[in-house]
């Protein structure tokens, strides 16, 4: 039998919907740090948009056509502690909904890939 993908290990689609929405309105637009980049950020298209995209980065179906990410966050001048806040949060998200530390550290470890397309753009 196949090993499960981190995406079915989590529960898929819509397991992660639920993080993403946690992960924004629990953690991401209640924390200073960075809720300012989503001021003027339609949420909803926002939700979907991450859904879609945390989807395809832990192994689901290749539903993710968004712009890359160094031309998504292009402007943004993002820093290290941005950017670590974020990740910080996608960590919690999916903990408060029983994901496992290995589970979590392999997602954290798959969108770390993309550090450098976000950072300083």
């Amino acid at each position: 039998m196949a090993e499960q993908t981190l995406y079915e290990k989590v529960g898929g689609e819509d397991a992660i919907g639920k993080v993403v929405d946690y992960f924004y309105s629990e953690l991401v637009l209640k924390d200073p740090t960075v809720n300012h980049f989503f001021e003027k950020t339609d949420m909803e298209k926002q939700r979907r948009h991450q859904t879609k995209f945390i989807s395809f980065a832990l192994g689901g179906p290749n539903q993710y056509t968004g712009t890359s990410m160094a031309k998504a966050h292009k402007g943004m001048n993002l820093q290290p502690e941005h950017y670590d806040a974020i990740a910080r949060h996608l960590g919690d998200a999916l903990a408060h909904f029983g994901v496992g530390k290995e589970e979590i550290d392999e997602a954290l470890s798959k969108v770390n890939t993309l550090r450098d397309d976000i950072l300083y753009q």
